[in-house]
């Protein structure tokens, strides 16, 4: 890979402007190992490398550009199509914002689907069927028939809208558990919600405060007011017995 595309990767998945000095710390090494004799060439290859970046996102076959704001770089939309690239934001789907207990339950389908009820209640130790209707509700699992068993419960299972929210291609694009519950526990210490002491495993989790499963910072101011919605949502709901949901 080159380093100007190594470049282009590094300033459009950076969500803040992100600076020379940081730059040039991420491709020290491969530009090193390309034959830079010292940090000075280094420099020297990364200011031409950008300098080429921003040239051709300049051109006017490019929607974006490449911009030095505050010290830093970062890819945006041209001035000139801020109208149609605001008419398309105003058409997306808010964020889901789900509380812990949520999102357990929701994960618990993912990996199992399909399942029943009382299948979800053995895995997490609770009554989850309030947090069911919260999930059907926002339409991310829906019913796949009955269980051949007595009593013929209700099968659960994800749906396409699942996909679509959390970017996945299909189910066996899923992390490992291991990998989910590395991702939940970076999730709460980038939104600033330490779980509490003594509380590291699934079950304990369900008891800690909610958090956004999209992930996205400005889809998160966006949705501020919805954990009140949830909450009421779910405290209206009469079947509801999960004391954290």
């Amino acid at each position: 890979m080159s380093l100007k595309a190594k470049l282009e990767a590094i300033i459009y998945a950076a969500e803040m402007p992100i600076t020379p000095d940081n730059i040039v710390q991420l491709v020290r090494e491969s530009v090193m190992a390309e034959g830079a004799a010292d940090d000075t060439e280094v420099r020297s290859r990364v200011r031409a490398a950008l300098e080429e970046l921003v040239a051709d996102y300049s051109a006017a076959d490019h929607g974006v550009e490449i911009r030095q704001v505050a010290g830093g770089y970062r890819m945006s939309t041209k001035p000139e199509h801020h109208d149609v690239v605001r008419t398309f934001a105003k058409s997306l789907k808010p964020p889901i914002r789900l509380s812990l207990p949520a999102l357990e339950t929701l994960a618990v389908i993912a990996y199992k689907q399909p399942v029943t009820v009382p299948e979800i209640n053995d895995i997490r130790g609770v009554d989850s069927s309030g947090v069911i209707g919260t999930l059907l509700d926002r339409r991310l699992i829906t019913t796949a028939g009955r269980k051949a068993v007595i009593g013929r419960p209700i099968l659960y299972k994800t749906t396409k809208e699942f996909l679509l929210r959390f970017g996945l291609k299909d189910v066996n694009e899923l992390p490992s558990m291991e990998e989910f519950e590395k991702l939940v526990a970076e999730s709460f210490q980038n939104d600033l919600l330490p779980l509490r002491d003594g509380v590291d495993d699934a079950a304990g989790r369900r008891d800690a405060a909610p958090t956004d499963s999209a992930g996205d910072g400005a889809a998160t101011r966006a949705a501020q007011s919805d954990d009140d919605e949830l909450a009421t949502a779910e405290q209206s709901n009469p079947d509801e017995s999960d004391p954290a949901a």
